[in-house]
């Protein structure tokens, strides 16, 4: 099967449907530099790619899987302050019925050690340096 419904675009690596050229043609957005490709490799290339892969052009323009390019310095310092954030979070949870209990004059040795273990915790997560990241090395969480 040779059908050829589609067209690729090398610089915007992606497919266009020809059924829908005119309607790009007419908004602006046909790429500069279409493909002619079948079918078969229209759909081989347009599922999920496989792990570890993105899509692509090879030098002759038509699709090819390449490696995922490891996250950039900014992308590793937004996910290390996506996680503070969460870790902080969870102290918080942590905290706020501790806190609660030594406000009302009710709190256990253990509930106190805790609290206190939970609020250096969270210091220490406030502490951290993201603009190291992916080289972070966190706090240990309070120990149960």
């Amino acid at each position: 099967m040779n059908n050829k419904n589609y067209v690729f675009s090398p610089s915007n690596k992606s497919f266009y449907p020809l059924s829908l050229q005119q309607n790009y043609i007419e908004s602006g957005s046909w790429p500069n530099d279409p493909i002619s490709v079948t079918d078969s490799i229209f759909n081989n290339f347009s599922e999920i790619p496989p792990t570890g892969k993105i899509l692509s052009c090879g030098e002759d323009g038509l699709p090819c899987w390449e490696d995922t390019p490891p996250p950039t310095k900014e992308q590793f310092i937004s996910i290390a302050e996506s996680q503070r954030t969460q870790f902080i979070s969870h102290a918080n949870k942590k905290i706020i019925p501790l806190s609660d209990s030594e406000e009302l004059d009710i709190a256990t040795d253990e509930e106190m050690r805790l609290l206190k273990e939970w609020k250096k915790y969270r210091i220490m997560l406030n502490r951290v340096d993201t603009s190291k990241a992916p080289e972070i090395d966190w706090p240990i969480l309070p120990l149960l």
